[in-house]
């Protein structure tokens, strides 16, 4: 499980908004116009004169992407690394990768202290000036790329899908010269997404509740890729990007009782660790024990993590959860 993932580094923080979607020049490419790629990304163009030797993996999702693409040998930073421990698999390669910071993102100074070509981000919150963060403004002063995960820009934030990590593989494929590396990572993730598809067509949909708890406070999840992972996983969504509080974010607090009365088949809740894990059991099972949810234990905790923009985790999850709304589909 992820360590220190704090609900506004998940994703909600209303910093969020206000540094999203700023509108750039690209990073000036080399002379060798022959190699320079442009790509689209929250609005605007990012382009490289050749592929990145010097990356920077804003979160460990990111950092992860980078390295299942072959790409350790031009990464010279990682971020935010104890918000989520990488996959046995790949964390060997990221040994010798300096870190730049453990629960936040690295402030300008730090960033720019190793020289990067390319800066790869789950989302805009990552380059808040006001937090001490390199601005997209001033990375592209620096000659340095910014690419944001097509799921985190502003104008995704809210109906986002899981299918938005395959528009980044394909741009990172182009980016770094890996095309045939990035297009076996979608092949994979799309065969794996046709699988949960398969097993659970036809299926009678339950209801579900997506949630954060903090404590007592309860924040509800009705837009964004978090919404189309429940979705893909066969769930019904009771919180609806039609729903007023969600009409201009994808996540709002709710009371207790307004929980209460929507009375769902189960309830997903994503979690920072253990501890996060079993609190928000408890205080779920202690608040509504009439609800079905929570009679039938259909309480499905997962990772935040794999809720972030443009991580490996937004599959994954679907078939997690999909496998506890739908647990006879898949034992044949």
């Amino acid at each position: 499980m992820r360590k220190t993932l704090s609900f506004t580094a998940f994703g909600v923080g209303l910093s969020l908004i206000a540094g999203c979607g700023t509108s750039v020049t690209p990073a000036t490419p080399s002379n060798n116009a022959s190699t320079a790629v442009t790509v689209s990304n929250c609005g605007r163009d990012v382009t490289v004169g050749s592929a990145p030797r010097a990356a920077v993996g804003l979160s460990p999702s990111q950092t992860e992407l980078l390295l299942r693409l072959g790409l350790a040998g031009s990464l010279v930073g990682q971020a935010q690394t104890a918000t989520a421990p990488l996959p046995e698999d790949v964390a060997g390669q990221a040994a010798a990768i300096p870190v730049l910071s453990e629960s936040g993102p690295p402030s300008r100074e730090k960033l720019l202290s190793v020289k990067p070509d390319f800066v790869f981000s789950p989302t805009t919150y990552e380059f808040t000036a006001e937090k001490g963060f390199a601005s997209l403004e001033q990375l592209r002063q620096s000659n340095v790329a910014a690419y944001v995960a097509a799921g985190g820009c502003a104008e995704r934030r809210m109906n986002g899908t899981v299918e938005d990590l395959f528009t980044d593989l394909e741009n990172l494929g182009r980016i770094f010269a890996v095309p045939d590396k990035a297009k076996a990572l979608v092949d994979q993730g799309r065969a794996d997404l046709s699988t949960v598809d398969k097993a659970i067509a036809d299926r009678p949909k339950p209801t579900v509740a997506q949630v954060f708890l903090e404590g007592t406070t309860v924040t509800a999840i009705g837009a964004g890729i978090e919404y189309d992972i429940i979705r893909r996983a066969g769930g019904n969504n009771v919180f609806s990007p039609k729903d007023p509080q969600f009409a201009k974010f994808f996540a709002a607090q709710i009371t207790p009782e307004a929980l209460a009365a929507k009375n769902p088949d189960a309830i997903v809740f994503a979690v920072n660790g253990p501890a996060q894990k079993q609190a928000s059991i408890d205080y779920l099972t202690r608040t509504f024990p009439a609800m079905t949810a929570v009679r039938e234990q259909r309480l499905i905790a997962i990772d935040a993590a794999d809720t972030y923009p443009g991580t490996l985790g937004n599959i994954s999850v679907v078939r997690e959860i999909a496998q506890r709304l739908h647990a006879d589909a898949f034992t044949r």
